[in-house]
């Protein structure tokens, strides 16, 4: 069984800053990928950024510039910093990440959602 749990969200004013964080847990032989998505209740989940396992990454071209995605293989943990937020940026934060389990079955999993609020 895989876990994803994020951290980092909350409410900020624009121009502000946030980093999500994404840790991956359980029975995992390798994460081939990780990223975060994000949600509004007007648009559907969409592609903020994502990074390979050999450190790849891929922004929105909106991000570009703005934010950075890391990744700390040891733990398992991906970080969104998120500089000069605005407020078109705020929707539910979704982590997620194409893991490949102990038992060599690959799949795709998403974290709970975190909520990220940039005020005007």
């Amino acid at each position: 069984q895989v876990t994803l749990v994020e951290s980092g969200g909350g409410l900020v004013q624009a121009g502000g800053s946030l980093t999500l964080s994404c840790t991956a847990s359980g029975t995992i032989f390798r994460i081939n990928s990780m990223g975060w998505y994000r949600q509004t209740p007007k648009k559907q989940r969409e592609l903020v950024s994502s990074i390979t396992s050999g450190g790849v990454t891929n922004y929105v071209d909106s991000e570009k510039g703005r934010f950075t995605l890391s990744r700390d293989n040891a733990k398992n943990t991906v970080s969104l910093q998120m500089n000069s937020l605005k407020p078109e940026d705020t929707a539910v934060y979704y982590c997620n990440a194409d893991i490949t389990d102990s038992w060599y079955r690959r799949d795709d999993y998403w974290g709970q959602g975190t909520q990220v609020t940039v005020s005007s």
